[in-house]
């Protein structure tokens, strides 16, 4: 049990053996071994975003890339704007084909995921309905009102005529 600490001891306490030229560090060769105290150069975070978004493309942008590509007529400009773009050229199949074939649709990203079931215009319609029904039954009642008022004025006129007959000398 004590070989083993010796020997791990030992170990640790080894001066670093001398390296050759390949092996030497880029601040030794660069002379910036003497120069401890600078601080170390910030190093990208090393996470990887939980999920990564998908680019999507407007139908203008693929418009645009497509007239810029079709304009390119040098040797190399059409992978400089794929570059810069950050783009793949499959892309740029992709465009002209739905571009040669008349899909204006087809250049407009498509919304992902399922298709709704319900239609937009039944909500429209339900609204429509219930207005129509509430409507319905505010005119019945109106029409009730105004048949009481039909009764009321004829009774009111039958009774001070009455009392007009009552009131006159015979």
């Amino acid at each position: 049990m004590s070989d083993k600490k010796t020997a791990v001891s030992s170990i640790a306490t080894l001066p670093a053996a001398p390296r050759s030229e390949d092996e030497r560090r880029e601040a030794e060769r660069s002379g910036a071994a003497g120069n401890v105290a600078a601080e170390p150069t910030p190093r990208p975070n090393p996470e990887v975003v939980a999920k990564a978004k998908r680019r999507r493309f407007t139908g203008a942008y693929k418009q645009r890339i497509l007239v810029e590509a079709d304009a390119a007529r040098a040797t190399g400009t059409i992978g400089a704007l794929l570059r810069r773009e950050r783009l793949y050229s499959s892309l740029l199949a992709s465009w002209r084909r739905e571009r040669d074939a008349g899909i204006r649709k087809g250049l407009t990203p498509a919304k992902r995921g399922p298709k709704p079931r319900q239609n937009p215009l039944d909500a429209e319609v339900g609204n429509l309905r219930r207005q129509n029904a509430r409507l319905t039954e505010d005119l019945r009642k109106a029409g009730i009102i105004i048949d009481v008022q039909k009764k009321l004025a004829t009774l009111l006129e039958t009774l001070a005529s009455q009392d007009e007959t009552v009131g006159k000398p015979a």
